[in-house]
C-alpha cells in the first residue's frame, strides 16, 4: 500500500496532497511534524536520509522529491492524461516548469515568506526593510515571468488544462499568505488562474490551506491594530 509521508504546511506536500485527492488514490496518512523536528528523527532518516519532506513508500519503493513523487504518480496510479499529459510536446511543457520552478517560484516565494513571516516569528522583530524589499523585487519578477512565459492567455499554466505543473505552482504562491501577503494583487490574470486551480481541486484544497488562511487572518487583523 501507498504511504505519504508529509507535513501540511509544507508546499510540495500540499501539492501531492491535492494530487491523492483529486484522483481518489488510496493512501495510508502518515504526517511527519516539522515544527517539532520529526523530519530529523532516527525513523524518518531511514525513509530520507536528507530528512526533507514529502516522501512516499510504494510497497517498499521509496521516493523523495516532490517533482519526482507526482510525475511517479502520475504514470503509476490510473489518473486522466491532463495531469502529466502522454503527448510527449504537452508533457515536455510540463517538465519545462517543474525545471524552472526550483530557482524561481520555489525559491523566491519560498524566500519571501521566510523573510517576512518566519524571520519575525523566530527573532520577534521584523526583517530590515532593504533586505524584504529585495525579495519582494524578485518575487515580482518571477511573478511577471510567469504570467508571460507561461500562463500567457492559457488557462492554466501548460494549457488548457490543469496539470501537476499548477499544483507545484499554486502552493508556493499561496504561502506567501501567512504574512496577510496576496502575491494577486494588481495581477487579475494571475488571480483567475488561481481561482480555476482552488475550484479544480475542491473541496480538499480549502482543508489543504486551512492553516494559511488561518495565518493570513491573524496577519492582516495585527496590521489593521498597528493603523
Amino acid at each position: 500500500m501507498l504511504t505519504f509521508y508529509y507535513d501540511i504546511m509544507s508546499q510540495p506536500s500540499r501539492a501531492i496532497f491535492q494530487f491523492l485527492k483529486a484522483n481518489n488514490i488510496v493512501y495510508k496518512d502518515h504526517p511527519v511534524a516539522i515544527r517539532k523536528g520529526e523530519h530529523k528523527s532516527e525513523w524518518f532518516l531511514k525513509i530520507n536520509p536528507m530528512g526533507k519532506l514529502p516522501a512516499i513508500n510504494d510497497n517498499g519503493f521509496i521516493l523523495t522529491e516532490s517533482v519526482a513523487i507526482l510525475k511517479y504518480l502520475a504514470v503509476r496510479y490510473v489518473v486522466p492524461d491532463h495531469w502529466y499529459p502522454s503527448d510527449l510536446r504537452l508533457r515536455a511543457r510540463v517538465d519545462e516548469y517543474m525545471a524552472w520552478q526550483h530557482m524561481n517560484t520555489r525559491f523566491n516565494a519560498a524566500g519571501l515568506f521566510w523573510k517576512e513571516f518566519m524571520v519575525p516569528q523566530m527573532t520577534g522583530k521584523p526583517l530590515d526593510k532593504a533586505t524584504l524589499d529585495k525579495a519582494e523585487s524578485e518575487l515580482n519578477a518571477t511573478l511577471d515571468m510567469l504570467q508571460k512565459m507561461f500562463l500567457k492567455d492559457q488557462l492554466f499554466l501548460c494549457g488548457d488544462n490543469i496539470t501537476i505543473a499548477d499544483l507545484l505552482a499554486i502552493n508556493e504562491l499561496m504561502q506567501c499568505l501567512a504574512s496577510g501577503r496576496d502575491v494577486t494583487k494588481g495581477r487579475p490574470k494571475l488571480r483567475a488562474w488561481m481561482d480555476r486551480v482552488r475550484e479544480k481541486l475542491q473541496p480538499h484544497f480549502d482543508k489543504s490551506v486551512a492553516m494559511l488562511y488561518k495565518l493570513r487572518d491573524m496577519s492582516n487583523s495585527r496590521q489593521q491594530a498597528r493603523l
